[in-house]
């Protein structure tokens, strides 16, 4: 894997990985807010990594999924630096004719075994996460990761 930034003007850059581009920026009167700033881009990393974890186990345990969402709240340490991730939530949101402990089960692996980027974060800032199954809160639980050593 590679990426690169290039940097545009003011506090804005460019973003290139794979051939794929997204524009960083940070907020007013430093930069112009005109795009994510680094941290969202972790968040953002977070929920797409463990969203995919969870459409493909359930795919794979042949859930009828109408409907997902994962959002993620960060809270941040504040006035000291680094400025970092001081704790994740995040609430997975489902729909649809879906086998409750199914659901569960996927959740869990990504949070436990797949999710690369949760195992990262999760390092530096715990992370509790929701699941919810068209609006009822069903299960609750926590990333933990056994990690390799090397």
């Amino acid at each position: 894997m590679q990426a690169k930034t290039v940097w545009k003007e003011k506090m804005q850059f460019e973003g290139e990985s794979n051939g794929y581009k997204v524009r960083l920026d940070t907020q007013s009167p430093i930069g112009n807010d005109s795009g994510l700033t680094p941290k969202e881009l972790v968040a953002l990393g977070i929920c797409g990594c463990t969203a995919m974890d969870v459409v493909a186990l359930l795919k794979k345990f042949k859930q009828p999924l109408e409907a997902f969402e994962v959002r993620a709240e960060i809270e941040k340490t504040e006035k000291i630096h680094p400025i970092i991730f001081r704790s994740v939530r995040l609430i997975y949101d489902l729909k649809g004719s879906l086998d409750r402990e199914k659901v569960l089960e996927a959740v869990k692996l990504s949070q436990t075994k797949y999710c690369g980027v949760s195992a990262m974060v999760s390092q530096a800032a715990p992370i509790n996460y929701e699941v919810l199954i068209n609006g009822e809160t069903i299960g609750t639980g926590v990333a933990e990761f056994q990690l390799p050593n090397g």
